[in-house]
């Protein structure tokens, strides 16, 4: 049976069945009702309802209805039925919050097409109540990590047990796919993220400077060295130092990085003295380093060194799923710092998300996101349809958005250890409705209990 899109309240019977089956027959089902009371009793909140509503009716008139509905939700739209040239009522309404009034007798088409654009801009309402509880799950202190895709929960299930070690570990990611956002997250829910985290992008530092930049010098170490300056790995010492692009440095220097990683010592340049440091190694590259030291572009042994543990960070393209949490997380941002409005995506413009390649990752999408903010939906412009090889392997919208919803699913059972009650209230869904979803994806709750 289909889920009812219109809530109708009328007390003359005759116009409620005349209008169930007119709505019917536009695919818009509708419960109707006599009074209020008994509409407003069976109306919930998690609902993607309309409510059209008579307003001369015996016991509560239009304008009460309208008041006791947004005390349930204020973003159910509730379009108000008034009789001819009743301007202060249609007034009255509007200002009390009614998406809209609509003059008896009406105009069929009139009254169909308002109903659809009320219902489209509920089910918008709901889906960014839905994304914003979502990172409200995710809100903590540092940087987060986004994404409950099947190749984000796999990477986070190899960094579980390790994250809170001082193991090596070696990120392997395409360009924008958030290698330093991961690094930090590491650093953040570590033991030593009360202590530094130093991030060195090894492509972006000249080679003579590189080497005084991680290890430090003494004063009159060489020319221009007027006075002693302290190394990335003193500074890092007790905390985490993040080697970008570790591809990137000179084979010179990667003999002293072994040592440093085998011994815990550095020595300034211009001293002959050994410092203990405690760092925690993070390296990432965007280029395969096995290949790399076969070729001998980059050394074996530091290579075997670097990779105790190695993540692979998966292209934004193979975690589509994410997509509409992360955009949705980065306009807030955007919104934030520009003091604009962040506008929630219709359905077409989250399908056109979807269905783009990529090729910047999460970076592509974060930059996207901040001009949508800036510049309105002019600005998804910039994610061009695929072309026609990738449309004959794309999923359509129903299916990316059936795996968008199992994964919030997913992600609320584990994080409530298969506990319904607390799903229900975290996910803000009805005990029936959570139930009938996890049905739907075929989930079930002692597959979450520890």
């Amino acid at each position: 049976m289909n889920q009812r899109a219109v809530v109708f309240i009328d007390d003359e019977t005759d116009i409620r069945q005349v209008m169930k089956q007119t709505l019917a027959l536009e695919n818009l089902p509708a419960d109707c009702y006599a009074d209020g009371a008994s509409a407003l009793t069976a109306l919930s909140a998690e609902e993607n309802v309309v409510v059209l509503c008579d307003y001369h009716m015996p016991g509560m008139d239009g304008l009460d209805v309208l008041r006791a509905v947004r005390a349930i939700d204020d973003a159910i739209p509730v379009i108000i039925l008034t009789g001819q040239g009743d301007i202060s009522t249609a007034v009255a309404a509007m200002q009390d919050g009614a998406y809209d009034f609509i003059e008896k007798p009406f105009d069929h088409d009139e009254l169909i097409e308002l109903l659809k654009k009320a219902r489209e801009k509920r089910q918008l309402a709901l889906e960014n109540r839905e994304l914003k509880a979502r990172l409200k799950h995710f809100a903590r202190p540092g940087p987060r990590v986004l994404g409950d895709s099947a190749g984000m929960l796999r990477l986070m299930a190899q960094l579980d047990p390790v994250i809170d070690t001082s193991a090596v570990i070696l990120l392997n990611g395409e360009t924008g796919t958030g290698k330093d956002a991961l690094a930090r997250y590491i650093h953040e829910n570590s033991a030593r993220s009360d202590h530094n985290y130093v991030a060195v992008n090894c492509g972006a530092v000249p080679e003579n400077l590189i080497e005084s930049e991680l290890f430090g010098h003494e004063a009159g170490a060489f020319t221009g060295a007027d006075k002693k300056r302290i190394g990335r790995f003193e500074h890092a010492s007790g905390g985490t130092l993040f080697l970008d692009e570790v591809e990137s440095m000179p084979l010179a220097l990667q003999v002293k990085l072994l040592r440093v990683l085998e011994e815990g010592k550095v020595e300034r340049l211009g001293s002959n003295t050994a410092i203990d440091v405690d760092v925690r190694i993070i390296a990432a590259t965007k280029t395969d380093l096995k290949k790399l030291s076969d070729a001998s572009e980059f050394r074996p042994d530091l290579y075997y060194r670097l990779n105790v543990v190695e993540l692979m960070i998966p292209p934004l393209r193979e975690r589509k799923d994410d997509i509409p949490l992360l955009f949705h997380h980065f306009a807030l941002i955007a919104a934030a710092r520009y003091d604009r409005e962040s506008v929630p995506l219709t359905p077409d413009q989250t399908a056109r998300l979807l269905h783009h390649s990529w090729p910047g990752n999460v970076r592509e999408l974060r930059n996207l996101a901040e001009r949508y903010v800036l510049m309105g939906p002019a600005a998804l412009d910039d994610a061009n349809e695929p072309t026609q090889p990738e449309v004959a392997n794309r999923r359509t919208l129903v299916e990316m958005m059936d795996g968008f919803e199992r994964s919030l699913l997913q992600s609320a059972l584990r994080d409530n250890q298969g506990s319904i009650k607390d799903t229900m209230l975290s996910l803000g869904l009805a005990r029936k409705t959570l139930y009938d979803k996890m049905r739907k994806h075929g989930l079930d709750k002692a597959e979450f209990k520890e």
